[in-house]
């Protein structure tokens, strides 16, 4: 019995914390409201080398504009591709400096992380970002007040696949990406991987493969704004 007091507590717990539906603690949206067949697809992460120049080319290619939400440290190491991305006409949300999970729920820390991570991508693009999603969805009452000081707005979504970063099989990280599609859906893929690099080649691939299967079903893509 106490075991499933617990789990139900955990549950709970990340029901109210980090579920992309859970609206407790403010507007945290994860769809867009339209009964058009849109599709929002973003990337969290990044950026990460060859891959995140991968999924620009192939989205250039395809005349798609989607969304990236950068961290910082990867910013700075790779500020080419931050220009790329930018340059390329994709929107660019503020996805934290560092992606530390200490660092994340301290609230000084936490403020510093979001504000440092706006001056390093405003440095690159002259622009500062007006999206902001939370490392792992977590927020907290604070954290959103604190992102409406940056004048950010808050950005959910689903994951493709609650297994994506594990890098398993393109074609069943496409699978549940298709699956989750609906009108104004915002789908949530990794270039990345926390604040460090990772393969991503089935990203890559499972991109291409959704894109593919989504279009003949008549959906379009837009970069959220």
């Amino acid at each position: 019995m106490i075991y499933l007091i617990l789990i139900a507590v955990l549950l709970a717990l990340y029901y109210l914390f980090m579920s992309p539906s859970s609206q407790l603690f403010g507007k945290f949206p994860s769809r867009i409201k339209t009964d058009e067949k849109i599709i929002y697809l973003t990337f969290d992460d990044g950026p990460n080398e060859p891959y995140t120049s991968e999924i620009i080319d192939y989205l250039n290619s395809k005349k798609i504009k989607a969304t990236f939400f950068v961290v910082g440290e990867c910013a700075n190491k790779y500020p080419k591709t931050i220009k790329k991305i930018h340059d390329s006409g994709h929107s660019i949300g503020n996805h934290t400096k560092s992606h530390k999970f200490f660092n994340y729920v301290k609230t000084p820390a936490m403020q510093k992380e979001i504000q440092d991570n706006q001056a390093i991508i405003k440095r690159i693009t002259g622009e500062e970002p007006k999206l902001f999603r939370p490392p792992w969805l977590f927020r907290n009452p604070i954290l959103l007040r604190s992102i409406k000081k940056f004048g950010l707005k808050p950005v959910s979504g689903v994951f493709c696949h609650s297994l994506e970063v594990f890098k398993i099989d393109a074609q069943q990280i496409a699978e549940g990406a298709i699956k989750k599609a609906q009108p104004g859906q915002i789908i949530i893929f990794h270039d990345g991987y926390n604040s460090k690099g990772a393969n991503r080649r089935q990203t890559v691939e499972a991109l291409k493969l959704t894109v593919e299967a989504l279009s003949k079903k008549g959906y379009t893509f837009k970069p959220l704004n």
